[in-house]
């Protein structure tokens, strides 16, 4: 009995706290963490701060003091303009573009067994890897081959072949996890093909295809290095932020900047909250 009482009191006994070492361990981490974030970060950081700045001269890189003239002036060069136009169009198209295709091939992978899957497989993974002078240099080849003028439409072009990729291993990731039994239970009930995934399939797919849009957006807007070879006489907001450092860049810069990741940030906070209440 007492042996019997000894064993119940030590099992009911309260838990013994963890040792320091881990508790350091786990503190070290969390500091890691931030750490690396506000690395990552600090750049935005430094974009946003600075598109309030007042500099004296052309260079917008030392603190002069707080202003909101840039901001009201923010479409005072033409040129930069259209420059952030065709940038935002561009990776407007890319992202339908590119998000439809590649939604349609993560489906294709993640859920049918076909001859070639293999190295359907191998092209999407050798398009995310290959350094993009190489990729830039291939399709301005194939276009100076075809009697393709490189202009706005072959940028677009340019972008969702790249972008394709990266939507397609997004969407797959999704199928994989999907429950079959509930499409044969819309089947069950009558619905035809198109209504299952309408009605069933694609709801659960719309977060992954949201992701690999905004992800296709993101790429597409900030592409330099396949933009140089295939944009011909058009000019994009990396391209013209290139163009202007040899002279100066200015708070403008800055503040197409601050919105435009303010845009991004928005969408993809709407993502986040969307796929949230579905769940």
């Amino acid at each position: 009995m007492s042996a019997t009482f000894e064993t119940e009191g030590r099992t009911g006994s309260a838990p013994r706290p963890p040792a320091p070492a881990v508790r350091r361990r786990t503190d070290w981490g969390r500091w890691y963490t931030w750490a690396v974030l506000a690395w990552l970060f600090a750049p935005i950081l430094f974009m946003i701060v600075f598109s309030f700045n007042d500099p004296a001269g052309r260079h917008n890189i030392t603190w002069q003091g707080f202003t909101l003239e840039w901001y009201a002036n923010a479409f005072a060069y033409p040129d930069l303009n259209e420059a952030m136009f065709n940038s935002v169009t561009i990776a407007l198209l890319t992202m339908v573009i590119a998000g439809a295709l590649g939604t349609l091939l993560g489906i294709a992978l993640g859920r049918f067994t076909f001859r070639g899957k293999q190295l359907t497989n191998l092209v999407m993974f050798a398009a995310i890897s290959a350094p993009e002078v190489v990729l830039g240099a291939a399709l301005l080849s194939t276009f100076l081959m075809l009697n393709i003028t490189t202009g706005y439409w072959t940028t677009v072009i340019a972008h969702v072949m790249f972008c394709v990729s990266f939507v397609a291993i997004t969407v797959r990731a999704r199928v994989i996890t999907l429950d079959p039994s509930l499409e044969e239970a819309a089947r069950d009930l009558g619905a035809g093909p198109w209504e299952t995934f309408r009605l069933v399939t694609l709801p659960m797919l719309f977060p992954a295809v949201m992701a690999g849009g905004l992800l296709a957006f993101a790429l597409s807007i900030d592409d330099y290095i396949i933009t140089t070879f295939v944009s011909g006489d058009v000019n994009t907001f990396p391209l013209w932020i290139w163009g202007a450092t040899r002279v100066g860049i200015p708070p403008q810069v800055n503040v197409m900047g601050t919105l435009l990741f303010a845009v991004g940030l928005t969408m993809a906070v709407i993502n986040i909250i969307a796929a949230r209440r579905r769940a």
